[in-house]
């Protein structure tokens, strides 16, 4: 008994008809977004250069308010959660949330309570991230050392600026809500003048040991840090928010909008109830 050959290219549909379906492979996932939220710091230690008596984030309206801005922004469907903690705190931040979730927690003030505990029980997320790198920190004594030895005019000219920014926080902390406080905080022309303080005294000590130029790149360093975590929760197919001061928010939203994989989601829409 003789089989008849059959001509190679048959062979080959009869192979396939038996294999998976050409094309079945699974869809690539979608590019990664992130949200930027910058926020004043809620639990107030006068620690920033601008100082100010803040808002009482723990009054009834404002919780109410917190507690509204929080199940917006859990209807974005994050995926992560970055607050600004640092790595090593993580283990301490993931017993609070466990505490938070079995309701022997009560909130503190801080925005990472606030906020982020809020969007990640809302979002049924197992926690929240810390990623922020406050070993890098903004270096400003050799600066502010060099400009009280050998500029006198523009220390004169800092502390007026710093003296300034002061009396307009504590105006606006005393006066305006918070959910206009936080429209501020993700102002774009907020953002601007925030990076511009950096920038104003870059210049100092040019030429020479830059003392300005190294405090202003001490800053970013720290940033150009926080957002390489920021791209390692924000994988493809992630919804990351990331919860920060705005002094941090103004430069990564600048990082984020020149990173070609990820895509930014507007904020601002979410603040108003």
């Amino acid at each position: 008994m003789t089989f008849r050959r059959l001509p190679y290219a048959a062979l080959l549909l009869c192979i396939a008809a038996f294999l998976p379906e050409a094309g079945a492979a699974e869809p690539a996932p979608a590019q990664a977004k992130v949200m930027m939220l910058g926020v004043f710091h809620f639990e107030n230690l006068r620690l920033d250069m601008v100082k100010s008596d803040v808002i009482d984030v723990m009054t009834a309206d404002n919780q109410a308010y917190l507690e509204g801005l929080a199940t917006r922004l859990a209807a974005s469907r994050p995926t992560d959660v970055l607050v600004e903690c640092v790595p090593s705190a993580q283990g301490s931040h993931d017993a609070e949330y466990a505490a938070y979730l079995a309701g022997t927690l009560a909130l503190t003030s801080n925005e990472t309570h606030q906020i982020g505990f809020r969007v990640a029980r809302k979002a049924g997320l197992r926690g929240v991230t810390c990623f922020d790198e406050g070993d890098v920190g903004w270096n400003s004594e050799p600066m502010f050392a060099y400009i009280g030895a050998h500029e006198p005019a523009i220390k004169a000219e800092l502390d007026g600026v710093f003296a300034s920014l002061s009396a307009r926080q504590a105006l606006e902390q005393a006066s305006l809500s918070l959910m206009q406080l936080l429209q501020l905080t993700n102002d774009a022309e907020r953002d601007r003048e925030n990076k511009g303080l950096y920038i104003a005294t870059n210049a100092v000590d040019a030429g020479s040991g830059f003392a300005g130029a190294d405090v202003s790149a001490s800053w970013w360093h720290r940033n150009f840090r926080m957002y390489a975590n920021v791209q390692k929760a924000a994988a493809p197919g992630h919804r990351v928010l990331v919860i920060a001061g705005a002094g941090h928010t103004a430069i990564l939203k600048d990082l984020l909008a020149i990173d070609g994989n990820r895509e930014a989601e507007e904020v601002n829409r979410y603040l108003t109830p």
